[in-house]
């Protein structure tokens, strides 16, 4: 299978169309990471770094300042032993050949030559506070770079910006190559939630849906789950980020399946919802119908000119509606929602933005009030209800009830487009779906 891939060099373009000439942008690869004893994770690339250059390994900063030769990177050696137990690396001439380096130096000069590259420089974007020891590392090239500036005069940097003041607002809004990626995504993890929803019976556990979804995602070449799937069975539902995943389905419980996948690192996010034995309770029928209308009503609300908040105001005023209908808010909803009322059975936030991370980057209000939308933004639209089985003051027949409908959306001049909108989510689809592969 053949598929979509990021143009990077068109963002460090889009990075560099945006850059002051005396300003440069620098930015470090995390550490590799001790899972336990001493066996590692399996990296993943720092989401910046691959974002400008693609490259995937730890042990890398990269250098970006408008000029002749706009890109440094300070990558791992060639190290024959090392690769031997470790795999292959490209090296700097790797880094130039294949990663878009104007120049390239091993991650080890990077203390010496730092402060040269930082001459001529007024302000840099990079952001203190993730490493003490790349933090030490950027002050003392600073002020060596000032004591070579009282021989040459060059400017040195005085004002310091955090990456979301430019990079992450590029990152914010996708170019057609990325929504391209987060197309195909989403194709992959909604095939992986159907074939979940196939397979997810009365007598199955948790795990064994969590195995067969994230199978997929390795399976068709992606680079596996974009975060740790929610596999949520019965009143485990009613747990936002359920991940232990090891009850077994009983008959007559909700599940709720919240998993991404990452193609080249982009990640999708589709949450569903559906009844094991195939057929929802009436009780399940109602909570989940005024779920679904209010995740319609946030979608139509995802319109350029539009802002974030009024995606999230859109569901909250069709769920507490909801919440009053099915006995489990009394009073006049203006005032429901605006003392919050409703955030006892709907407590967190309908969207978040969506892109190389499952929780993007980018601000989500703009000059004191909230963002407005424009095409290119992605963002998820995940209404619930949550309905404890331990919540006396719920009526019975709603108690132990959890329900999120998630789909990704892009922003576009036009109508909303739902990335992910390929799985099934009206009661009738989904009964007709989890009832065939019952049959």
């Amino acid at each position: 299978m053949t598929l979509p891939h990021p143009d990077f060099s068109e963002h460090r373009e889009r990075l560099l169309a945006a850059l002051p000439s005396d300003e440069a942008v620098l930015v470090f690869g995390g550490p590799l990471r001790r899972r336990n004893g001493d066996a590692d994770y399996r990296y993943r690339p720092d989401s910046d770094v691959w974002w400008l250059t693609g490259w995937p390994d730890t042990e890398v900063a990269v250098f970006i300042k408008p000029g002749d030769a706009p890109v440094t990177m300070f990558v791992q050696e060639r190290d024959p032993t090392a690769e031997t137990w470790t795999g292959r690396r490209a090296g700097p001439e790797g880094a130039v050949a294949t990663f878009g380096a104007d120049n390239a130096f091993t991650y080890g000069e990077l203390e010496a030559e730092l402060p040269r590259l930082l001459q001529g420089v007024r302000a840099l974007h990079y952001d203190f506070g993730r490493s003490h020891e790349m933090d030490k590392l950027v002050q003392t090239a600073i002020y060596r770079a000032g004591r070579a500036a009282r021989r040459n005069g060059l400017p040195v940097p005085e004002t310091f910006h955090s990456l979301t003041k430019l990079v992450h607002e590029l990152r914010l809004v996708k170019s057609a190559n990325e929504l391209d990626i987060l197309r195909k995504a989403g194709e992959v993890t909604a095939n992986a939630h159907m074939k979940a929803m196939k397979m997810g019976r009365p007598g199955a556990f948790e795990f064994e849906l969590e195995s067969a979804i994230e199978n997929h995602f390795r399976a068709i070449g992606g680079t596996g789950p974009g975060y740790t799937s929610i596999i949520a069975s019965g009143d485990n539902a009613n747990i936002l980020h359920y991940i232990v995943n090891d009850q077994q389905i009983d008959d007559g419980d909700l599940v709720l399946v919240d998993a991404g996948g990452e193609i080249a690192h982009y990640t999708a996010d589709i949450t569903r919802t559906w009844p094991a034995n195939g057929r929802f309770t009436e009780a399940q029928k109602k909570v989940y119908q005024v779920v679904l209308d209010a995740q319609h009503a946030a979608i139509d609300a995802c319109r350029a000119g539009r802002t974030f908040m009024d995606v999230h105001d859109a569901a909250v005023r069709v769920l507490t509606e909801g919440m009053v209908d099915l006995g489990l808010l009394q009073g006049d909803i203006d005032e429901l929602i605006e003392s919050e009322a409703y955030k006892r059975y709907y407590m967190h936030g309908t969207s978040h933005w969506l892109g190389l991370d499952v929780h993007d980057v980018g601000a989500y209000a703009a000059e004191g009030t909230s963002r407005i939308l424009v095409p290119g933004m992605v963002l998820t639209v995940e209404p619930g209800l949550y309905i404890p089985a331990h919540d006396e003051d719920a009526p019975e027949a709603l108690r132990g009830i959890g329900v999120r409908i998630e789909d990704d959306i892009a922003i576009t001049d036009g109508d909303p487009e739902n990335l992910t909108a390929a799985v099934p989510k009206s009661i009738d689809e989904i009964e007709a779906l989890c009832q065939g592969a019952s049959a």
